[in-house]
């Protein structure tokens, strides 16, 4: 029995739903990182003659993003925790005060999902004798480990995956020629946004030439914007 339960959950542990939540937010920081630090890079690039002034700048939107990120992953994700932990005592205290109406609730939610009226009720009792409010959180509330908000997870995900996507154009802007900077910024970016795309479609299980049409497309529109308001106020610098 023991050695079932073992395989069950590293069944489940494969699947790629319980890949979301570090991955939405790696991917996230990692395309944040990306194009924030590009886009800064570019507008720099695009009116300053100075490595230094480039270099310094991007090091800063860098550091200054990534912070950022997490920080704003964190207290996002609290959030939602919050709500959770908030939603749980709430049907903690439903079960105790009226437990009989609540595994009816919870019969009628399997049935509804296509189980017989009696057969709905002896999956309710055994349940409920199991652990009624694991129950009641998994199939009344939605909650259940592969989806449950994790806000140190997160934060540390989308923080380390700015930098990284982050660290790419500052690279570029430590070695490549200052002559037409912002032209190899963007070519640069766009490459890596298309690697961005194909290593989340595959660590999610879905289409990679999707993923990559769809992250390059957005991340073009995004820096051609920033781009033409950067040349748009033509300011020069040192």
């Amino acid at each position: 029995m023991d050695d079932k339960s073992v395989n069950l959950d590293t069944y489940l542990d494969n699947h790629f739903i319980n890949r979301s939540n570090w991955l939405r937010a790696a991917v996230l920081g990692a395309n944040d990182g990306i194009l924030s630090t590009a886009s800064l890079a570019i507008g720099v690039a695009a009116a300053s003659d100075s490595r230094e002034a480039i270099v310094l700048a991007t090091l800063a939107g860098l550091v200054a993003g990534a912070l950022s990120m997490a920080a704003g992953e964190y207290v996002s994700v609290s959030s939602q925790t919050d709500l959770e932990k908030a939603d749980i005592e709430r049907e903690r205290i439903e079960l105790e005060e009226t437990p009989e109406q609540e595994l009816q609730f919870l019969a009628e939610i399997y049935e509804g999902r296509g189980l017989k009226k009696e057969t709905a009720m002896i999956v309710a009792l055994e349940l409920t004798e199991k652990d009624a409010l694991r129950a009641h959180v998994r199939d009344e509330l939605g909650i259940n480990e592969s989806n449950k908000a994790k806000p140190i997870q997160a934060a540390f995900a989308s923080g380390a995956s700015f930098t990284v996507g982050g660290m790419l154009p500052f690279l570029v802007t430590l070695f490549l020629s200052l002559e037409g900077m912002e032209y190899s910024l963007y070519a640069f970016a766009i490459f890596f946004l298309i690697l961005l795309g194909a290593l989340s479609a595959r660590a999610g299980g879905s289409s990679i030439w999707k993923a990559v049409v769809r992250i390059t497309f957005w991340g073009t529109v995004a820096m051609g914007l920033t781009a033409f308001v950067g040349y748009l106020f033509n300011v020069n610098v040192g």
